[in-house]
């Protein structure tokens, strides 16, 4: 299982970024994927879950209404859309792959697999 995350970087608050996982190693159209992210001084953090398919998405209450989690099956990549981005968003941000292909959970312990993450930094 390989999964490599792209697209962070520097955002002003307001702003928005594309992060997208490139995965392999793996059947990725039959599995649930996500994201999490950690903080300076914080734990890793579930932020977001979609179903194989892509139809049912799951999203941490601080972040309903301003990130996307999308896929691509036919490029094997995963995506968060992040807007109207505030300073509380400021982590390291990983791509998981579902312990259980069939569930997209909402704990970290639901993912087996990690990327190395992109950092995302917002701030004036």
């Amino acid at each position: 299982v390989q999964l490599v995350e792209s697209g962070g970087g520097l955002a002003q608050p307001g702003g928005s970024l594309r992060l997208s996982c490139a995965a392999s190693g793996f059947a990725f159209d039959n599995c649930a994927m996500g994201w999490a992210r950690q903080a300076p001084g914080k734990e890793l953090e579930w932020v977001a879950g979609i179903s194989g398919g892509g139809r049912f998405a799951y999203y941490l209450d601080s972040v309903k209404g301003r990130f996307t989690i999308s896929r691509d099956n036919a490029k094997n990549t995963l995506y968060l859309q992040m807007n109207s981005l505030n300073p509380e968003d400021t982590a390291h941000y990983y791509c998981g792959k579902a312990r259980n292909s069939g569930y997209a959970g909402t704990q970290i312990t639901d993912y087996n697999y990690w990327g190395q993450g992109t950092q995302v930094t917002v701030s004036s």
